[in-house]
């Protein structure tokens, strides 16, 4: 028997945790972590020990001859109702905020992306309430929504794989974030979920390739059978955010193809991902993002073009990544017919769907989806050939002054509100969360490594410059942005690059400290 040492609630949440922490769960969740922990090392370990090989031969990822690749008569399992036609989510919901998950619970949108990754800060405080108001809303105890059949679905997105949970330790063992969060989800909702045709489903974040998927396929096949429920029951849609991951779509659509919800894009994680993997040589250094790296750019839409035509082949659903605009009352129009006409473009390259986070731009969403009702662009992009080179042709374009000091920003601002319990904020019409803070800071990290230029001056970007526009910017604030801009340019100058924000944040002693996990 696993022996758990968990962190006590506060007063706050003492009645969450007494819910939650039952004696059945805690036996369940120590039998999970058991079972898988050491595979969960084995794959970590595997991505350090692949992205060395790289280093040192230098190569370049390429796609893999494999059984899945090469047989082209097979296809993902049947998808349950309530994912055949899901064409507009929510997306970055915390379950933490509620207020925000019950109003989103309210809305006339397909599904919720409901977030324990970018859109979430995984303190002791909100890791209970999200955890504790998902269980509220499937057993129909939350106050003023919808019942869980005529709500929008849940999309549960645990933890990624970086993460730690420090305040559940099992055998003495600090565990795997993502198992603890699917875990008390599947233990407390799954049977109900399942009874209701409404899930239990997820969505998959940061894989690196196809042996991850395999691994998340034996943890659905395992705790499906602890659960007394039939395999296929749970449904997951894999986010592409990684290069390698990229390579090897259909091979993470057979290791999952009794549980596969489709795969998913992701810009900024998938974008900042280049600079984690190949961010040391020259021919990688990824211009501005502001101004240079877009869905129109070539590398971008070639990775959505492999993403649809992938799934498409498979028999499963292609989805696009999150409008994270915020409407403001002074150019609400203008804001509308950005975003329209940007989501226009994903439907026109075969998507069956994608994200908003502001609830303001759903009908605009909806009726944009209504225009193009019965239209099929997939049989045009299903003849179309994706090469490796044309996923790995970085946009040409330099550095702006303007693009130096948004990232900065955003590092700040990010590093602060994580230490403040906060998984997103906005700044200038836009909702940021971890995937912008990754290429942001990913952005000056390289740009300091291999002395870009200002495209304006042709200065090279140094760490003095830097350094000075960050003591500009917290000249004058709070404390914790103060701090913030110090724990920035501390990332941005390690020797070796840091492969998460989130991880080094959540590790670190300044957060486990206010947070009180230590």
């Amino acid at each position: 028997m696993a022996l758990l040492d968990i962190s006590p609630p506060s007063s706050e949440d003492f009645h969450a945790f007494e819910v939650l922490f039952t004696e059945e769960a805690r036996l369940f969740l120590g039998k999970l972590v058991q079972e898988f922990d050491n595979e969960v090392e084995d794959v970590l370990r595997q991505r350090k020990i692949l992205k060395l090989k790289y280093d040192q031969a230098g190569n370049l990822p390429t796609f893999k001859t494999s059984p899945a690749r090469s047989d082209p008569s097979w296809k993902i399992a049947a998808l349950p109702k309530r994912l055949l036609k899901r064409h507009l989510d929510l997306g970055d919901v915390s379950p933490a905020d509620t207020e925000r998950f019950s109003e989103c619970l309210r809305q006339d949108v397909d599904g919720i992306q409901t977030d324990f990754d970018d859109g979430h800060c995984p303190t002791w405080h909100n890791q209970l309430q999200g955890w504790y108001n998902i269980y509220r809303h499937v057993h129909g105890q939350l106050d003023g929504v919808p019942s869980m059949e005529e709500a929008p679905v849940l999309m549960l997105r645990p933890r990624a794989w970086n993460m730690i949970d420090h305040n559940i330790l099992v055998d003495g063992k600090e565990t795997p974030g993502p198992l603890i969060d699917f875990g008390l989800l599947m233990f407390h909702n799954a049977v109900l979920m399942h009874e209701a045709g409404s899930g239990p489903f997820f969505y998959l974040s940061k894989l690196e390739g196809s042996n991850e998927a395999a691994l998340w396929n034996k943890i659905f096949v395992w705790t499906q059978k602890q659960l007394g429920l039939p395999t296929g029951t749970v449904k997951a849609c894999v986010l592409i955010e990684n290069v390698f991951a990229s390579f090897e779509m259909e091979e993470i659509l057979w290791e999952l193809r009794d549980h596969s919800a489709g795969l998913n894009c992701g810009i900024w994680d998938y974008s900042a991902s280049f600079i984690n993997k190949f961010g040391h040589r020259p021919a990688f250094l990824l211009p501005d993002r502001s101004k240079y790296v877009s869905m129109e750019r070539p590398f971008l839409a070639a990775y959505m073009s492999l993403v649809v035509s992938t799934c498409m082949k498979r028999g499963a659903p292609a989805t696009g990544g999150m409008a994270a605009n915020i409407l403001e009352q002074n150019n609400e129009q203008e804001i509308i017919e950005k975003v329209v006409s940007s989501k226009e473009r994903e439907i026109k390259a075969g998507v069956d769907g994608f994200m908003v986070y502001d609830i303001g731009l759903i009908k605009p969403i909806k009726n944009l989806w209504k225009k193009y009702e019965g239209v099929n662009f997939k049989t045009v992009k299903s003849s179309l050939q994706t090469t490796a080179d044309d996923l790995l042709n970085l946009p040409e374009g330099g550095v702006t002054l303007a693009g130096l000091k948004h990232n900065v920003m955003v590092g700040v601002l990010f590093i602060s509100a994580w230490y403040s319990g906060k998984g997103c904020f906005v700044l200038k019409g836009c909702v940021e969360d971890s995937a912008t803070a990754e290429i942001s800071r990913s952005q000056v990290w390289q740009w300091i490594r291999q002395k870009a230029r200002l495209e304006e001056t042709g200065e090279v970007v140094t760490i003095r410059m830097v350094r000075e526009m960050v003591d500009r910017y917290v000249k004058g604030q709070v404390e914790e942005i103060r701090e913030a801009g110090e724990v920035f340019l501390e990332i941005v100058t390690m020797r070796d690059f840091p492969e998460f924000i989130t991880t080094l944040l959540n590790d670190s002693h300044g957060f486990r400290k206010r947070q009180k996990c230590t």
